[in-house]
């Protein structure tokens, strides 16, 4: 497959997936509100790690489900049981310290939300920061939250410009949303 200078020129070329055609059309990058989503998508992330936003792509349903539709208070009293049933699940990514990731930080999750009302509301305050600062801040507060895992977490949920082209059809429509770049 050649190389394309951005995703949505790939998008755009037919280069993958029925499957990416959604995300980059419906979700990347388009404002989230719903702290369990919000997890969700951070989840996805710190998931992807060392693999091709592709497999996630395939295995999103399964990695809904397994994580009880990403609810934030049902992922963070996850035992020992369940961590071992997950790790015999072959419809996710079975890697322990990514398990152990998402519940840990489902339990910050908890803890920011008691503190400021939200997951959504604490991101908010967080605002504007740089890509460098955004990394300190969630490397102190959650798990496996690396520079590329953050990056594309701020990107995908419309905290941070980029991802999508300004060429790209998509692009006007992620505008219409006031993602929070955009300083409105």
């Amino acid at each position: 497959m050649p190389a394309f200078p951005s995703y949505c020129e790939a998008i755009k070329a037919g280069a993958f997936s029925e499957k990416h055609v959604h995300y980059h059309d419906t979700e990347y990058g388009f404002p989230v509100t719903d702290d369990n989503e919000l997890f969700g998508r951070l989840l996805m992330e710190i998931n992807q790690a060392g693999l091709s936003w592709n497999t996630l792509l395939n295995k999103k349903e399964s990695i809904r489900a397994a994580y009880a539709n990403f609810d934030i208070n049902t992922v963070a009293s996850f035992t020992e049981d369940d961590i071992l049933q997950l790790l015999e699940n072959p419809g996710i990514i079975r890697m322990r310290k990514k398990i152990e990731a998402a519940i840990y930080n489902a339990q910050q999750l908890q803890l920011l939300q008691k503190e400021y009302g939200s997951f959504k509301n604490w991101l908010d305050m967080q605002y504007p920061r740089n890509k460098e600062e955004w990394v300190k801040c969630f490397k102190q507060r959650f798990k496996f939250t690396g520079n590329e895992i953050t990056k594309e977490f701020l990107m995908g949920t419309g905290y941070i410009k980029g991802a999508h082209i300004t060429a790209c059809p998509i692009y006007n429509k992620v505008l219409k949303h006031q993602p929070k770049w955009l300083g409105v």
